[in-house]
């Protein structure tokens, strides 16, 4: 028996390097069992197409960790053309196989995963391409809605509109790095910066100036793109634009993004961060509402929000914001507010030496606007690069915790504002309970800054939340913090949403059962089928996402079974 399946993985094997190396147009020669990857392959392949049992299970983890379908095989790129050419071997091939390209892995379901296919190392060629120019006679990449916005740009830039070049597989965190050495930075951020650029820029890539610059996907030039074909292509909204608008959001399924022409804008060079406290929802969004709806100077530079239902959350909510020999007691304004959740609101307000002098009075201006609770206001201040990159220092704490590499099922909603009070009712004030495992955050963003021409979807109203919880489960024997109950309690979740007739969407969405990717996608649902049909047929990219069956693939056995 043992020597039956010994022969069927060896088969297989060679199945696959058989059909690479037809169609590279090599000639396969006799090889002896264990030999064959070697002599199959071209020698940039033999070298960077790895079937090693320890690369092939690095492959199948996530920052989920909730689920591991190691690949066949995993390659790491020397040149944007090696990718091409194995998305082109898998396409031509009568017997395809699937292919996933993986960023930094911070997926939660396995979306970058590839079953007995291969994965893309994308980060193999960081800093392979970086460049810092400006676009000359070219219109910008935004919708009409952002007319206005652009004028302030160009206002500020001095008329320029500056972008970066940069490859798919690098951090955020580099690019940012990168372009500060230029007096730059991209307009639009995720909070946290270790994600690749690819990985963002296939689902939206969000944080708090969304409202305001809209997502990372809003805030691209040019993109190229390798396709389900293996075609190398380079788009924008003025070429191949079916292509650009396709990716843009698009979970990986119409291509793999190369190299990013992101927008930059001057950079700060430091940041007011101020924190307040709420006790009634209602407050708390209309005044979340009011700043969004801001515009020009006179508005903050990032609008952000949590949540507080957690009774440990309640006095740590601050930790990683002041020293801790600077303690805050929030006895009073607990026992003051008429629940025991509280809602914090979370603003920035960005400058630099020649707005020193005023940046006091116009947060003092735009506070006074305000209905948190009086008291509660807490006011730091720091370096630019120090605040985009503040979620990685409680990362390194966590780690040095070893609660980093733990399971982490999240969940992340967009919900219409019009829901909004009702899920405050039934999931933060009801199924939430005391007790929760991570952050919960809040904040709206206005859809006129999403292009509809775009993959992702919103709800379908001028404003929507973002709801997301960010829960880390432990094994700690405390049964509200296990994977279980958190899995459950997002169940419980969705079903509320369900049955309160919330029409809220997942942002970085999961979902089993093509039923539930057509609802996910609604309207748009027709035009991602054809956009699919077009750019890959075969279902070759990103089967992870589960969202299309494959054609009849191969399904090797995984690595680990050899």
């Amino acid at each position: 028996m043992e020597e039956r399946k010994s022969v069927l993985i060896t088969g297989a094997k060679l199945l696959l390097l058989l059909v690479m190396s037809c169609l590279m147009g090599l000639t396969p020669q006799a090889t002896k069992p264990g030999d064959e990857r070697a002599t199959f392959l071209p020698n940039y392949m033999a070298s960077n197409l790895s079937f090693d049992a320890s690369r092939t299970r690095l492959a199948s983890r996530d920052f989920g960790g909730l689920t591991g379908a190691p690949p066949h095989g995993v390659l790491v790129p020397s040149s944007v053309h090696e990718i091409a050419n194995l998305v082109r071997v898998a396409y031509e091939a009568d017997a395809h196989f699937r292919v996933a390209a993986k960023g930094h892995a911070h997926s939660i379901q396995g979306q970058a995963q590839a079953p007995g296919g291969v994965v893309i190392e994308m980060e193999a060629l960081k800093g392979c391409l970086f460049n810092v120019g400006v676009l000359e006679n070219e219109s910008c990449s935004f919708s009409s809605s952002y007319s206005v916005e652009r004028e302030s740009v160009e206002r500020e830039s001095g008329g320029s509109l500056y972008y970066a070049d940069v490859w798919g597989g690098e951090l955020w965190i580099d690019v940012l790095h990168e372009t500060l050495k230029h007096g730059l930075a991209p307009r639009s951020w995720t909070d946290y910066l270790y994600l690749t650029v690819g990985g963002t820029l296939s689902n939206a890539g969000i944080s708090g100036q969304a409202f305001n610059h809209g997502p990372q996907i809003s805030n691209v030039y040019e993109l190229d793109v390798v396709t389900g074909k293996g075609e190398l292509l380079t788009c924008s909204k003025h070429q191949n634009s079916e292509l650009f608008h396709s990716v843009l959001g698009g979970l990986g399924q119409f291509g793999i993004i190369t190299r990013a022409r992101i927008a930059l804008e001057p950079a700060p060079q430091r940041v007011r961060w101020i924190r307040v406290l709420y006790s009634d929802f209602n407050t708390f969004t209309r005044d979340q509402e009011h700043l969004i709806s801001l515009h020009g100077r006179t508005k903050f530079d990032y609008v952000e929000g949590f949540v507080i239902v957690d009774e440990g959350l309640i006095n740590n909510w601050r930790s990683s914001f002041f020293s801790p020999r600077n303690p805050i007691k929030l006895q009073s304004i607990v026992s003051g507010s008429k629940g025991t959740v509280l809602y914090c609101l979370e603003v920035t307000k960005n400058y630099d030496e020649a707005t020193a002098d005023t940046v006091d009075q116009e947060v003092d201006s735009l506070l006074k606007t305000l209905s948190f609770i009086q008291g509660s206001v807490f006011t730091t201040d720091l370096p630019y690069i120090d605040f985009l990159d503040r979620v990685h220092k409680a990362e390194l704490k966590l780690r040095a915790k070893g609660l980093w590499d733990v399971p982490h099922p999240w969940l992340n909603l967009f919900i219409p504002k019009s829901k909004i009070a009702d899920f405050d009712a039934g999931v933060f004030k009801g199924i939430l309970g005391k007790k929760t495992s991570g952050p919960i955050l809040i904040y709206p963003m206005n859809k006129n800054r999403w292009d509809e021409k775009t993959s992702a979807v919103t709800p379908d109203e001028d404003v929507f939340y973002l709801v997301a919880f960010l829960r880390s489960a432990l094994d700690n024997g405390e049964e509200t913090q296990s994977l279980r109950y958190l899995q459950d309690q997002n169940e419980r979740i969705l079903r509320f949403c369900e049955e309160a007739n919330i029409e809220m969407k997942q942002y970085l969405p999961h979902h089993t059962k093509r039923a539930q990717w057509v609802q996910h996608y609604g309207p748009k649902w027709a035009e991602f089928e054809e956009r699919k049909a077009t750019f890959d047929p075969k279902n070759i990219l990103a089967p992870g996402q589960r969202i299309f069956s494959a054609a009849q693939p191969i399904i090797l056995p995984s690595a680990s079974s050899s």
